[in-house]
């Protein structure tokens, strides 16, 4: 299980979207996030997930020409404390972070681990809640997913 892992707000919105935003807190013990993502969220987050600012501001704003202000502090953050991961759904900011030597994950590897690790039975009827909502979820991505997850 990685140490610490910093989360972008897209994974927040995704899983509270379908009641399932406990699985991070079963799937890591010490999950960070930044003030910039906590207000994207837009409500009160968990107090199991820690808010922390990134200090090098030089660092984030240069990330910021890249990817947009929540991501860039996500990464800058994930950074500086060598995160073991950071969970990113945009595909840009994946590839900003993957180029910087960051572990990444997203929203579908949180479920397709959450599964793996027993906390799920199947991650089909998930999936099927996040098509429901405003998660970018193409059919070739649901394929891949369950077919990841040995239901395809």
């Amino acid at each position: 299980m990685p140490r610490t892992v910093v989360s972008d707000t897209s994974c927040f919105i995704a899983l509270a979207n379908i009641n399932e935003l406990t699985l991070l807190k079963e799937l890591y013990n010490n999950l960070l996030t930044t003030p910039e993502i906590a207000s994207e969220f837009g409500e009160k987050l968990p107090e199991w997930i820690i808010i922390k600012s990134p200090q090098d501001q030089q660092k984030l704003q240069m990330l910021e020409f890249q990817v947009d202000k929540g991501e860039a502090s996500a990464i800058a953050l994930a950074l500086e404390i060598a995160a073991d991961l950071i969970i990113l759904d945009d595909y840009k900011a994946r590839l900003t972070a993957e180029k910087l030597g960051l572990a990444i994950t997203g929203t579908l590897g949180i479920i397709i681990k959450a599964k793996n690790q027993g906390l799920i039975n199947t991650i089909k009827p998930l999936l099927t809640k996040l098509q429901q909502t405003n998660f970018r979820l193409t059919k070739s991505l649901m394929d891949e997913a369950l077919k990841e997850a040995g239901e395809q």
